[in-house]
């Protein structure tokens, strides 16, 4: 009798924990959304993979999901390493931030972490699963990308597609590779699996290759026109557009995988931080998971059944943590400058 007694005792307050916690979260979620509303806008910078059609239909997505008609801004991003350089430039003279949430990589926000310009929130009292939350509560994970050697399947020979990442190194492909400004993708191998001697000496001879240098947009389309045979890295939500295009370019298969997270956070001082918290919720929803992939060809490689979850099983994945922001922020500098992107 005892022992049933204490069995329904602590059912009770199990579901009295659970009803408190799932309040708790409605409240600071009804907080925000009534936030929002008062906002009633938010200045959105994301990727330009995502497409306005993309923003558009996240952004009437959102406010159906909050029963809200705020305005949705987008806007796209032509460098990320550019416009977030800008931001902490603009922070630095007192200027407020342009955007009111960024949906940038681990490293951009982790660049902005370290200048304490990012403006937290307990994203964890709103529902967010507390493994997605990162930079002291101040930024949200919500996909992941795969960045691998690019190439056109129309004019690469399939014995020459690379295998490792060695073969870039290959004489053959002197002043015929292009390599994008996102050095943070060779600094988070120096900060992981390769160790910093080991990727400074690969990114020395990379430059040694006398590369051609640009954004990942105008990679995209000299691969396609056949001005580089092949581009060190190249995310694959470029090889998504291409897909959708029917352009033929394709990515190499190699390990290790570099796979950089997209973060949705709030720059210190933003005009609308509510709406821009709530954008960050929302991206970790159904809603905003169904089309981000749909829109860029991302998911998360941290949710079990989605696309990128289930090509990580066996590889050897490179993620970033908080841990390595520092290392990785320091070396994607001296490796924009090896390479030529920065003097």
């Amino acid at each position: 009798m005892k022992l049933k007694l204490l069995f329904n005792a602590g059912a009770i307050l199990l579901a009295l924990h659970l009803a408190w916690s799932g309040w708790s979260h409605a409240g600071a979620l009804d907080d925000l959304i009534e936030g929002a509303k008062k906002e009633g806008v938010v200045e959105f910078y994301g990727p330009s993979s995502m497409t306005p059609e993309g923003a558009e239909a996240i952004g009437k997505a959102f406010n159906k999901k909050y029963g809200m008609e705020i305005g949705f801004n987008y806007s796209p991003s032509g460098s990320m390493t550019r416009d977030v350089g800008k931001l902490i430039g603009h922070a630095a003279t007192g200027v407020a931030p342009q955007w009111d949430v960024m949906l940038v990589t681990d490293a951009h926000h982790g660049s902005l972490w370290l200048r304490k310009l990012l403006e937290p929130y307990d994203f964890k009292k709103a529902g967010v699963d507390p493994n997605l939350i990162h930079y002291d509560s101040s930024a949200v994970s919500f996909a992941n990308q795969v960045c691998l050697p690019a190439f056109n399947t129309k004019t690469m020979p399939a014995n020459d597609v690379p295998k490792k990442w060695d073969d870039l190194l290959d004489p053959k492909w002197k002043g015929k590779m292009g390599i994008i400004h996102s050095t943070h993708h060779w600094a988070r191998l120096a900060a992981g699996p390769w160790g910093e001697e080991k990727t400074t000496a690969f990114v020395k001879k990379l430059a040694q290759q006398d590369p051609i240098l640009g954004r990942p947009s105008e990679m995209y389309t000299r691969l396609q026109l056949g001005e580089v045979l092949l581009v060190s890295t190249l995310q694959n939500s470029m090889i998504h557009r291409a897909i959708e295009k029917g352009a033929p370019l394709a990515q190499a298969e190699m390990d290790p995988v570099i796979s950089p997270a997209y973060h949705a956070a709030v720059p210190k001082g933003a005009q609308h931080s509510n709406a821009g918290h709530l954008v960050a919720i929302f991206m970790t929803t159904p809603e905003g998971q169904e089309l981000w992939e749909k829109y860029t060809g991302h998911t998360s490689a941290f949710v079990p059944g989605t696309t990128v979850y289930k090509y990580a099983q066996g590889r050897e994945m490179v993620y970033m943590n908080q841990k390595q922001a520092k290392k990785v922020d320091k070396l994607s500098r001296t490796y924009g400058k090896i390479l030529g992107f920065r003097k």
